[in-house]
Order: C-alpha cells, then structure tokens, then sequence
C-alpha cells in the first residue's frame, strides 16, 4: 500500500521524518488537530499540532495511549475465524467470501432486517458514512435508535432553540464567567484547555458543577457539588435568585422567548428552601452562581455529557438553557449554553443511502441487548459491528453478550481481540487512524480537519473503508458503490465545496466550516416552529430513590484521563476496579483504603479495590469508565439498560449500587 501523497519523507532530526498532519478521531469532542512523527515506517511520537486553532499544540494523557495501542504487538493483523470456539487465521478472499455469502443469504431467507449493522461512535470520519450505505444498497437492514452517550442533549436543546448549534470555542475569549457545568475537560476535552488557561490570565472566573472534585476542580474559582441528577432544581433555584435580585433579561424574556408565564409559574411551584434541598447546595452558592451568571457576564456555559445520563437529563438540560435565557446569556458573545455540534453536518446527508432503502427497522442502542433478543419476525441473524465495543461499554453488559451469543454469524472489526470480539465469529482487522485518509469533523468545534496516511498498517490490517470497497465488489450494487476515497470525499464534502471551501486546504490542515456561527442565535432569531426561544414549563418532581436504603449509592461512571471509553489493549495491567468514595462513607462501613471491597447492584456485583476520597459526596460512588469484562473490570454489568425519557439516551447514572466489605 502506498503511503499517502501529501506525506512528506524528508528526515529530520535523529532520522526522523517531518511531521505529518493527522487529527484524532476517537470519540472525543476536541478532534484535536495532531503530528505524527515516524522513523523507519512506524510512528515513533504524536504531538498536539501548534498550526490547529482549537488545541493549539496541546495533546491530552490519552494521546501516548493511542501510539501505544497502535505500534502494539497485541493487535490482530490478519483475519480470524472463530473454528470450533479456536480463532484461526484465514485470507482475506476467504474472509469477505464467507461474509458476503451470508449477507446474501440473510437477504434471500429472511430479508434484510434480519442484519444488523451496529455503527458505533468510537471513530468519526467522513468516509464512514460510506460503510453505511453499503447496508443500505442490500436493501433496509436493521440499524440503530439513539446513543450511549449525547442525545438526550443534542434533543433537549432542539425543543429550546431549534438544531444544536452552540458557541465556537474561540467565542471563549470574550467570556467574563466560564461556568463548566458536569463537564471535565481535563479527562475529557483537553482541547479547550488553551482556551480555559488564556481566560483564567484575562481574570476571567471559571465555576466548576460537578458531584465530583473533577481533575478540572484545579481550574475553578468557585466548586459547586450538587447531588447527582438535581441539577434541574440547581438550575430552577439560581434563575429564582436573579428574578428576586431583579436581574434578569426582561426584554429577552418578553420579545425572544415562548412560555414565559409558565416558566415563572414553574419557579414559584418550590420555594427556595425547597430547590435548595432537593440540589443540596447552599444557599449562598446559590447566590454566588446568580452573581456569576447575571453580574459577572457574558458568561459562557459549557454543559457536559454527565447530564445527559439521566432519565431526566433533558429537564436539567432545558433548566439550564432556561437561566441563560433569563440571565441575558443566550446569543451574546461570550455567553451561550453550549454542548456540542453535529459532526456530521459538513457531509451530504444524501449519502447514508437512506434514499435507496429506507431502515425498516432500528433498535435502541441503549438496550441494546434486550433488543436483540426480542427482535422477530424476523430475528437477528447476522450482526456486523464497527467502530464499537458494545459488550463492554453498553449498559446490562452481560445481557449484550448473551445476545451477540443467540446471533448466528458475528463480524466485528476493530484492532484487539476485545470483550465483543469474544462473541464473534469473524474477526476483521483495521488500520488505526494514522494510518489511512479521511476527513475528520468534530462535535466540540467548527473545524473539519485531515486525516493523512503517515505509514502502512501493520501485516494485513485494512482500512474499513478498504475493506467495505473490497466487500462491495461482491455485489450488484458494485458499479455504483465501488469507488476511490478521494472520489467518495469529494462526494461527501459537496457542501463545503460548495460554500467555497478549496480541496487542497482541507489537506493543509484544519479548514473551519464557513457558515458556522461564532455566537449562534446572536439575531435573537431560533429555529423553533414560533421562531422564539422555548422556556421549560415543567420539572418533574424528585424523589427518593426506592431503593435508597439497600442500594444508598449513586454510581457514576467517568470519563477516565488517561484511556478513552474501552480503547485499552489486552493484558494492560489492569488488577481489580478502583473506585473512589467518601472516606467518611468508607470508614462507617468499615473499608480501609486500599481495601478490596464488593461493587454491587441489582444486576450483580464487582470486586473493586475502594479509594478514600476526601473530596467526595458521601452519597456518590466513581470509577473510570471502560474497564474490559475480560479483565474483571466491566462496571457495565452492573448498570441497567434504560432509555432517557427525551432523544433515547443511556442514563447511566440512575445505576444505584452498595459497597460491601470483603472479609
């Protein structure tokens, strides 16, 4: 395989080549822009890229990670079928043979539902949409409904101001109040660490709200630690207390926004007294953040993916749009409610193929497992999973891997012999992201960046896009489908194109989008049906969990620094779970630090090794996400599989569990 054109060999210092412009596609929002350094065919370093205008330079824990499992000599490089419970290496011919043959036949015995195509988050590129379209030219097979992660946001922000659309990172610099609200970007967004750094030598003020002492804590003037999933009623009480102050938008809230009489109805429902205790933050804080949203604008808000794992996540969501509004925050520059972009808003939609054979049938992602085992008429007979490892990172863990197990024939693609590759039946191994070309857009900025092929993939391994080319070859449909990346890009990004956005720039390095707004909705103009802003007129009223007195904990599971979701690599030295917790909590319960310890829930339970954490809620339970079931470490088999009441997200965070002494 040829390397890449635009890489450039010349050797540089200590015979290593000029840097080449990659950008990191893992399910992250910074997409940080990246220098992969290479000697003698390998990629000996990766940098943060100093020409990118979102990371500038930087590059998160993660990143010596992502060398380590890509030059590792753990990863599959050629073809493995699952024989008598033995993986065995077969050719490729043999490989896309035997899957092509059973894609045909599911076709013609049971119809294309009985396929299902699980396309996951864990690399966002343009040229993936073309691995979709492949399923899509069979003829409407079973995909996917919702997320594991961002659309009980990206849906409760839609009822407030139309299609996300949030403040460009860069409007950052004319913020006087950053108010990082369950967000971490330390562990999970290094990207705007720049940016934060730049606004705190400015005097700008940063307010962290988080259950946790995040590794973000450092940052902030001011932390606020509300109990877990009350954020709505945080929300509810600040805005209270700019309208008692008189500080609010007045002429916002009566010229640009929809329900403003059921909104102040909504806040005299409670009194202060009572939104106070239901979040269980101080009064005074609570005053402290009115100050900071109503005095101490433009204040910008970066809400997190922690609200989103909740049933009721888009309550606390709109709850928070609704105290930009009334604060004077919403289309100001240097204020917002901002929580993503739709990354794949630069490509043509057209090309999903949803226009050849619509999906007849989507399961939710959130129960993923359950879905599967309940799907007829017909059933599951084939799965094909990309860019995902559901077994591990998907809730009630163990019910996903009794599904995949009733499924007849399992393809997955990825680059270990992961928790769902022990399901499977055919095993295809990819290139890592330096190691092929694509085009990279971002749900945390407005840039689309490149992708260059630094250095050959090892042994056999292929790109998905090679080999979905090389799958497609096998069909009718060949002659429409079969193309060369750089034809199907072109195809993907007519939009840009379009708006005036050159080919050869985009390969350069990161090339902004040019219609995307620095302060969206700055015309006072949204994109609802009334074209004004949507003030929430309902919170649902809390409760104590039932099983508060047998299960006491609220577990959250984060987003770790140094590894992304379950991007690990067989044998990392793993040993027991830590979770960290209250070292009050610990103490009552008898467990010293260090101590083994049992994780339990409804579903079952972990040995864990507990952390003492004298910064933590003593009703709160943390642990880093994306431990592998194979090395004893899958949190995820004790979280419940639910669906967010709005845009059918995973509320992980309703999980409650208990931690028991070992004796």
């Amino acid at each position: 395989m040829a390397l890449d054109p635009a890489f450039s060999a010349a050797p540089g210092a200590q015979g290593v080549t000029t840097p080449v412009v990659a950008t990191c596609t893992r399910d992250c929002p910074s997409a940080c822009g990246l220098l992969a350094y290479v000697r003698e065919g390998r990629v000996v370093k990766l940098t943060g890229n100093p020409a990118h205008p979102v990371n500038r330079g930087t590059a998160c824990r993660k990143t010596p990670g992502f060398l380590r499992r890509m030059t590792s000599d753990k990863r599959v490089t050629t073809p493995l079928r699952r024989v008598a419970g033995q993986w065995t290496p077969v050719s490729w011919d043999d490989a896309l043979d035997e899957m092509a043959e059973r894609l045909k036949d599911c076709v013609a015995r049971h119809g294309p539902e009985s396929i299902l195509y699980y396309m996951g988050f864990g690399e966002r590129t343009a040229l993936k949409i073309v691995n979709a379209r492949f399923f899509a030219h069979l003829g409407g097979v079973t995909t996917l409904r919702g997320t594991l992660c961002g659309g009980t946001g990206y849906a409760a922000q839609g009822l407030d101001y139309g299609p996300r659309v949030s403040h460009d990172p860069l409007d950052l610099q004319n913020a006087r109040t950053i108010v990082l609200w369950g967000r971490n970007p330390v562990a999970t967004q290094f990207g705007l660490m720049p940016h934060l750094r730049a606004a705190r030598e400015r005097g700008a003020s940063i307010v962290l709200i988080d259950p946790r002492q995040s590794e973000s804590a450092a940052l902030a003037d001011l932390l606020v630690q509300p109990r877990p999933g009350r954020d709505a009623f945080l929300a509810l009480a600040v805005a209270k207390r700019i309208i008692e102050a008189g500080w609010e938008d007045r002429t916002f809230l009566e010229t640009r926004a929809d329900n403003l009489a059921g909104y102040l109805a909504l806040l005299a429902r409670w009194s202060m007294d009572e939104l106070v205790a239901a979040c269980d933050v101080p009064l005074a804080v609570v005053a402290a953040l009115a100050e900071a949203y109503a005095q101490g604008k433009p204040t910008a808000t970066m809400l997190g993916w922690g609200l989103h794992r909740f049933t009721l996540g888009h309550e606390m969501v709109r709850a928070v749009d609704a105290l930009g509004a009334v604060s004077g925050n919403i289309g100001l520059a240097g204020g917002g409610v901002s929580q993503g972009f739709e990354e794949w808003g630069p490509y043509d939609p057209e090309l999903w193929g949803e226009g050849l054979h619509p999906p007849r049938r989507k399961l939710l992602m959130p129960q993923i497992g359950r879905e599967i085992l309940e799907a007829k008429d017909p059933p599951v007979e084939m799965a094909v999973i990309t860019a995902a490892n559901p077994v591990c990172m998907a809730p009630n863990a163990d019910l996903v891997a009794k599904a995949l197990d009733c499924v007849p024939f399992v393809v997955h693609m990825n680059l270990f012999l992961d928790d769902t590759a022990e399901h499977a039946d055919l095993f295809l191994p990819c290139a890592a992201f330096y190691e092929q070309r694509d085009l990279v857009a971002s749900f945390g900025h407005n840039y689309v960046g490149p992708l260059v092929r630094a250095v050959d993939p090892p042994g056999q391994c292929r790109s998905q896009f090679d080999i979905f080319m090389d799958l497609g070859r096998r069909f009718p449909f060949a002659g429409e489908y079969i193309k060369t990346e750089e034809e199907w890009l072109r195809l993907l990004i007519r939009p840009l194109l379009e708006k005036g956005v050159a080919w050869d720039d985009l390969w350069k390095g990161p090339v902004r989008i040019p219609d995307a707004p620095m302060v969206p909705w700055a015309d006072g103009k949204f994109d609802t049906p009334t074209g004004r802003f949507q003030l929430l007129t309902e919170v649902t009223a809390c409760e104590d969990c039932r099983d508060a007195a047998r299960y006491p904990f609220t577990l959250l599971t984060v987003g770790p620094v140094g590894h992304l979701c379950s991007e690990r690599e067989p044998g990392y030295d793993s040993g027991p779970l830590e979770i960290a917790m209250a070292s009050e909590a610990a103490t009552r319960l008898g467990i010293a630090d260090g101590s083994p310890a049992k994780l339990v829930s409804p579903l079952g339970e972990l040995v864990v090794t507990v952390r003492h954490d004298e910064t933590s809620r003593a009703d709160v339970v943390s642990c880093g996400r994306g431990g592998w079931l194979s090395h004893g470490q899958g949190v995820n088999r004790l979280i419940p599989d639910l669906v967010s009441a709005v845009g059918q997200g995973t509320p992980y965070y309703e999980a409650r569990v208990d931690v028991e002494r070992l004796s």
